[in-house]
């Protein structure tokens, strides 16, 4: 049962989504200013803020499984320091495969000093809009195995399009993942409404 609070934040959520995308639309001009009114009402009444994603290899294991995993995301029509943090795991466009989604998690962000534990690196500052994302798998092999920052460098902040905030291993193994203080509040309220374990694991692959 959801409480009246977490709908009410849950609405708020959708609100400023559907605002934000109908606005994005409108620039790049996918539809006529008539209807960039039409379009966030259809967007909030019929729209989702998550989709399901499948992920499968041992870069983020074992937060998800190697065999593959499925994640429920939540999508994000914008990415700036204010809506994505350092902790979050994140789907990303992969830099090398453009047409491919990579999931990471966000190890730094603008302004950060990055410092090599390798001498012949030398230290520099992440720049406006750039980030730094990591494999979770502490076996592999940095540069060589866990296709991150650490292989293909910076990213842009723009490559993002959503954080992930459930995942299902099998029927019986899943649960939220963990993500920064700050993404696990912003979520919990859509996470509460639109999670569907049932809808998950019949999507499963595995």
């Amino acid at each position: 049962m959801v409480s009246l609070p977490t709908w009410f934040r849950y609405i708020a959520h959708k609100l400023e989504y559907s605002v934000t995308l109908s606005w994005k639309h409108y620039k790049i001009g996918q539809i006529t200013e008539r209807e960039v009114g039409d379009t966030i009402w259809r967007n909030v009444f019929q729209g989702k803020l998550t989709y399901l994603h499948w992920n499968r290899g041992e870069e983020m294991a074992p937060t998800i499984a190697a065999q593959g995993g499925t994640l429920l995301v939540r999508k994000l029509p914008y990415v700036d320091p204010t809506n994505v943090f350092v902790g979050d795991i994140v789907v990303m466009k992969d830099p090398e495969k453009p047409d491919d989604y990579l999931v990471r998690r966000l190890a730094a962000i603008e302004g950060y000093e990055m410092v090599s534990k390798d001498e012949k690196d030398e230290p520099f500052v992440l720049q406006k809009d750039e980030c730094w994302v990591l494999s979770d798998n502490e076996s592999l092999k940095p540069k060589q195995e866990a296709k991150d920052s650490r292989t293909f460098g910076p990213l842009h902040l723009g490559d993002i399009v959503g954080r992930v905030i459930y995942s299902l291993r099998t029927a019986v193994d899943h649960g939220p993942v963990q993500n920064s203080r700050f993404g696990m509040y912003k979520d919990s309220p859509v996470l509460a409404v639109e999670l569907d374990v049932d809808e998950m694991a019949k999507n499963h692959k595995a």
